[in-house]
């Protein structure tokens, strides 16, 4: 128990793995038998020209599939069942479960985040961050959380999201005069896990703990020929792909992640993307709204602007909570009105993959976790031909890459166990999605959302921010407020932007 325990923390703070063990003459025996049973033989086609070490390597790379299992998954892909469904019914989320800074008693909204601080002071909250995509849309070959939006500061993603951690580490300390820690789970993939480690250690944790930043890896499933192959990127390797967003839930298990949470007393647990530059980290607002409601997930949502948007929606699709893409709803349907308020659209609540989840809902995941289902992108994927060994680098698709999304998870839930809170756009949703000079979702948008948000703050206490040469906003250090409170220094105070406020002074 003591090695395990020491192997799963070696693994957490980002040690190397040892060296591969050599596997039995019988074991390999056993687990050629296990693909050709499955019809999948060809991942062996090179195997005895290989060195050792290469052998060791592909032998556990196999041993960490089924191939029955991915028979099944690629045939449900390639060959999709034909069943007949009547037209959906579609309806918004019961206003029970529902709230929205925008519209709700702010009395409310204040009891939310009273309750919700608490929780993080009796050190009940924790964070798991999707962190697995790469800068290349960006133009960089970094993880997409080291990316610098260009602030004044030049702080990256991370930088701006753990300070936030640090902010509201501090304020939930005020409450109850004890540390309280947020531990802080990063999700990445398998190309962007070591430059991640090798960042935050770089930066020494940006401030946190770093025994409260555990990094730890999405799984990969292969991918699949046209024919439902399993292909191969080398003789010696398997080509695989991330298996998406909704691999984060069998990612908890399998890393130890569930059971550190479990350690440590998490009863709830805010799940985000890394790409949010305006994303409220472990928001008391949003963790006191859902366990008020007591819900096993709960999601944020920005109002749709208006009926073409191409966003999808968090609603109720045959009496289930789901999402829906704008592709799937017809003009009539994204255009119909709210009866109650003729100026809003009926179905408006954009989903920004922005979540709380109970722990007690993370400890069921091995009763429905095999439910899900795989979606398939089609892709054009270089692969051995496993006849000649030659690397075929095709053009135009040869097959399929695998891949769950977080949300698939909400129709298996009934009404009452998932809600929705409303927030606003502009203080808590900006992606960064594409590259500069792009005008939307992109580096210098998510720079002046932030510097925005930052001279609302400042106006708001009172500050007077002055504007020359078309430069806008102000930053705001997240170490000295996480969202607008602690600015009274400012008030009376005249502040030329661009600027930025680091600390009090």
């Amino acid at each position: 128990m003591a090695t395990a325990i020491k192997n799963l923390v070696e693994k957490f703070q980002g040690h190397s793995e040892p060296a591969l063990r050599q596997p039995s003459a019988q074991e390999i025996q056993e687990l050629k038998q296990k693909y050709e049973q499955s019809e999948q033989s060809q991942v062996f086609a090179f195997f005895d020209q290989l060195s050792q070490a290469d052998q060791a390597r592909l032998f556990h790379q196999l041993s960490s599939f089924d191939p029955n299992r991915i028979n099944e998954l690629a045939d449900k892909a390639l060959n999709p069942s034909k069943t007949e469904e009547g037209p959906a019914t579609l309806e918004p989320l019961p206003e029970v479960a529902t709230a929205s800074i925008l519209d709700s008693d702010p009395t409310e909204i204040q009891n939310f985040y009273d309750r919700g601080l608490k929780l993080v002071a009796d050190n009940q909250v924790a964070v798991v961050l999707l962190a697995g995509g790469q800068g290349t849309r960006l133009g960089s070959s970094q993880p997409k959380g080291c990316f610098d939006i260009g602030l004044p500061s030049h702080k990256s993603l991370f930088q701006i999201q753990a300070e936030r951690i640090g902010r509201l580490q501090v304020l939930a300390k005020k409450t109850s005069g004890s540390d309280a820690v947020i531990p802080w789970y990063v999700m990445t993939s398998g190309p962007t896990r070591k430059p991640t480690e090798e960042y935050f250690q770089d930066n020494n944790y940006f401030g946190l703990d770093k025994s409260n930043v555990i990094i730890f890896e999405q799984g990969v499933l292969p991918c699949i020929s046209n024919e439902g192959k399993i292909l191969l990127e080398s003789k010696s390797k398997v080509a695989v792909a991330p298996d998406g967003n909704g691999g984060i839930y069998q990612a908890l298990l399998t890393s130890g992640v569930r059971e550190d949470m479990r350690k440590r007393g998490i009863k709830h647990i805010h799940a985000y993307c890394v790409d949010n530059c305006l994303v409220k980290v472990a928001d008391p607002v949003f963790i006191g709204f859902a366990a008020s409601k007591q819900v096993d997930i709960a999601t944020k949502v920005v109002r749709k602007r208006n009926a073409t948007e191409s966003v999808g929606l968090i609603l109720q699709k045959n009496g289930k909570p789901d999402v829906v893409e704008y592709s799937e709803i017809d003009n009539k349907t994204a255009e119909a009105k709210d009866p109650k308020n003729p100026n809003l659209l009926k179905f408006r609540a954009a989903n920004i993959v922005n979540h709380y989840y109970s722990f007690e809902f993370f400890d069921s995941i091995e009763t429905w976790a095999h439910k899900l289902p795989h979606h398939i992108a089609r892709k054009k994927i270089p692969s051995v031909n496993t006849e000649t060994g030659e690397l075929v680098k095709p053009d135009k698709p040869n097959g399929i890459k695998l891949e769950q999304f977080v949300f698939d998870v909400f129709p298996l839930l009934s009404l009452e166990k998932f809600a929705s809170i409303e927030v606003r756009r502009e203080d808590e949703f900006s992606p960064l999605k594409n590259a500069r000079g792009t005008g939307e979702d992109d580096p210098d948008t998510s720079k002046q959302d932030i510097m925005n948000q930052g001279q609302r703050w400042i106006e708001s206490a009172g500050g007077v921010v002055v504007t020359e040469d078309d430069a806008v906003g102000v930053e705001v250090s997240p170490l000295i407020s996480y969202g607008g409170e602690g600015l009274e220094f400012l008030k009376g105070r005249e502040i030329k932007a661009p600027a930025v406020i680091e600390k009090e002074e």
